[in-house]
């Protein structure tokens, strides 16, 4: 295992730091601060390296895209109703940062913080740690909160990103990362690449995608994943018959550390990855980041898949519990496992 470390940018006057970890069959992750960004993460073949992630080479492009490409998000990953919620009683209002609702917790949140960062190697795996302390001046949320987000990259191929949470008042905890991925040869679509999700319900959303608090079948539709989908297929299947341009969508699953809640691969099966979440939802987004014009023609490359408690849930009791009590660490892993 090896550790690189070198400057990828600046911003507002900071040195934006990019790592990147090596392990002995040369899989490569690489991270960046500004946003805890997962930068790389690519595999050696014979033919050469291969990237599995939907990535840009500089900086500027990672500050000026609004899809938070593979970037972590919290506090509280996708929307919350309103911009508003309450807690033991007590009502808080947040940015508005889409319409009226807030979205991925807001302008301040993570996605948008150049984290501190160190890095530790030993002869099985290395990590990353990215800390910052966020005041509740700074994101409206109720307390300030002491945030960590650990990537390590294992010998056998298995990448784990862990979220760590504490504050000094009870505040709302939902973080994610919002990674985008194209395994297949060109990347250049999504016609040569499978999803699997290991869901039999999806949540049903409004015109604003905020979940109504109603599940759908997804059994017989044009949503069900519990076998390998080709997306594209998916996606022409949706045009035809609902005139639906995009994949975003919440699906319902069982965390389970054993067995993968999604999986992605390519259609010759040259690689795979499966992914583990220990919370109970999959978010899955088409877009096409790289390229604005093939962007407006809905002609996508890239597949997103945050893994979270179901967004919204503070407005939900039966959707998972969000709330962090002050004193108390919240501690959530996302694995992905790559396979060839």
């Amino acid at each position: 295992m090896k550790i690189e470390t070198k400057k990828f940018g600046e911003i507002n006057g900071e040195t934006v730091t990019k790592y990147t970890l090596i392990n002995q069959h040369e899989t490569k992750i690489s991270l960046i601060t500004l946003g805890a960004t997962w930068q790389d993460f690519s595999v050696k073949e014979t033919d050469g390296r291969h990237q599995l992630l939907v990535n840009f080479d500089n900086l500027e492009d990672y500050i000026k895209t609004p899809y938070y490409l593979c970037k972590a998000v919290g506090r509280v990953a996708g929307r919350i109703a309103g911009a508003q919620f309450s807690i033991a009683g007590k009502d808080y209002h947040i940015e508005n940062n889409e319409k009226d609702y807030a979205l991925h917790g807001g302008s301040h949140g993570f996605s948008f913080i150049n984290w501190s960062a160190e890095s530790r190697v030993d002869e099985k795996q290395a990590s990353v740690i990215f800390k910052h302390y966020i005041k509740s001046s700074d994101d409206q949320y109720p307390g300030n909160l002491e945030a960590t987000i650990i990537y390590t990259l294992t010998e056998n191929d298995r990448v784990t990103v862990t979220f760590l949470g504490k504050s000094d008042q009870t505040t709302l905890f939902n973080p994610t990362l919002h990674a985008y991925f194209n395994v297949t040869d060109s990347q250049h679509d999504l016609r040569k690449q499978w999803l699997k999700i290991n869901s039999s319900k999806r949540l049903e959303l409004n015109t604003n995608k905020i979940p109504t608090g109603n599940f759908l079948p997804v059994k017989g539709s044009n949503y069900d994943f519990q076998q390998k989908e080709n997306l594209q297929d998916v996606l022409d299947k949706l045009k035809k018959d609902q005139s639906i341009i995009e994949l975003d969508d919440i699906f319902l699953v069982t965390p389970n550390s054993q067995e993968p809640v999604a999986e992605i691969g390519d259609s010759a099966d040259k690689r795979r990855i499966k992914i583990y979440s220990q919370r109970n939802a999959v978010v899955v987004f088409t877009t096409n980041p790289l390229d604005p014009e093939r962007e407006k023609q809905h002609d996508f490359n890239a597949l997103a898949i945050e893994c979270q408690t179901l967004p919204d849930a503070i407005h939900h009791q039966n959707f998972g519990d969000i709330i962090l009590p002050a004193g108390k660490t919240a501690v959530y892993n996302i694995a992905y496992q790559y396979e060839h």
